[in-house]
Order: structure tokens, then sequence, then C-alpha cells
């Protein structure tokens, strides 16, 4: 589908919170170890935990109000939209009992992979919802202008953190992807994240190093 609004930060933002769910799983499966230590070991896990909600409480606050606004009068629309804001609500609870479960070291892990399996569930399914409906209706609703809002509110929550968010969004992209997003960078900025940023995050080594358990 052919957007008029640039949906690239959308969509590497959807891509990365799916890559990155492969690799939650990945630990949270391992019976050998200690699966809860291991993941709260993981830098990944807290990368994860910290982008995925800023990106949800920045739709919540400056996406959803300005697309309610302006299908108010569709009942089916305004519908969507509030199915896409309640999607989040169920995320973030399953987020802290995962760290709870990962926590307990008597019976965690007796309920850290279910709760993991939900995470991934519900989340890929939000993911897969946006994507199939939400972006159609946004695109087709907000002006350039409200849509730059909703950019720029999500940019100054992760302005702070941009030389680990930017690798971190953008590890495992595709070309395109990377063209699309790189190529809007001011030369400085672009040579800071060729030559700092993403030489830095790769070397962090962010989910291998939870190879071993948490002291």
């Amino acid at each position: 589908m052919e957007f008029k609004l640039d949906m690239s930060m959308m969509f590497a933002m959807h891509d990365a919170l799916r890559r990155e769910l492969v690799q939650v799983a990945r630990i949270a499966g391992q019976r050998d170890d200690h699966p809860g230590q291991l993941l709260r070991a993981a830098l990944g896990w807290e990368l994860f935990k910290k982008f995925l909600l800023v990106h949800h409480q920045s739709e919540d606050d400056a996406l959803w109000p300005a697309l309610r606004t302006r299908v108010a009068g569709h009942p089916d629309r305004v519908a969507l939209a509030d199915a896409l804001e309640a999607e989040h609500a169920v995320i973030e609870p399953l987020l802290t009992a995962i760290d709870t479960a990962a926590a307990d070291q008597a019976y965690g892990y007796q309920r850290l992979g279910d709760l993991v399996d939900e995470l991934a569930g519900k989340l890929t399914a939000h993911l897969a919802h946006e994507e199939s409906e939400g972006l159609a209706l946004i695109d087709a609703s907000l002006t350039q202008a409200e849509w730059q809002h909703f950019s720029q509110v999500h940019t100054e929550r992760i302005r702070g953190d941009a030389p680990m968010y930017m690798p971190w969004l953008l590890n495992e992209a595709s070309p395109q992807t990377l063209d699309a997003i790189l190529g809007k960078f001011p030369p400085p900025l672009l040579t800071a994240f060729r030559e700092q940023w993403r030489p830095g995050y790769t070397a962090l080594d962010v989910w291998n190093a939870a190879g071993q358990p948490a002291a």
C-alpha cells in the first residue's frame, strides 16, 4: 500500500519489536539454565521494554486523540482507534508480570514461558492489527502536521537515548529501511550514527551477554 504520510519509522519500530520478541522467547525457552535470571541480565530486555513503552505512550498521547478527532462522526473508525489503544493496555501489565516471574527464583520459571508467549501473541497481533487497519485510517485521516506532531513527541521522548535507540531500531534492518531513515539524517548525525552509535551498540553484545545468570 502506498501512504501519503511517511510511515518508515513506524514500520522500522514494528520490525524491531518483532525481532526482539524472538530473543525474549529464546531466553525464556531455555531449560538448562535459569531463564528468569538470564532475561533480567540482558540489556536487550531493558531496551525492549523502554522503547516499547515510549512508543505506545507517544501514540496514546499524540496519535489516538488526534485520530479520534478526525474520525468523529464515524463510529466504526472511532471504535478502531479505541481498540488499538486498548490493545496497549494489556501489554504493559505483561511486562511487569514477566519481571515478577523472572525475579522469583523458586517458581518463576513455571510462569515465565507462558507469560512471554502471551506477550508475543498479544504484541504481534497488535502490530498486525495496526498495520492491516490502523495505518490506513491514520494515513487517510491525519494531516501532515498532525502526523509530524506525533513524530516530534516520540522523538523528544527518545532524544536522550538516541545513540542507543537508533542503532537498536535499525539493527538488522533491510537496506530499504536503512535508506529511508538514514537518508533523512543531517550529515553530522549520519556521521555520528555510522562512526559512533552503531559501532558502540554492536560492541555491547546486547542479547548474547545473557549467557550467564545474574549474580
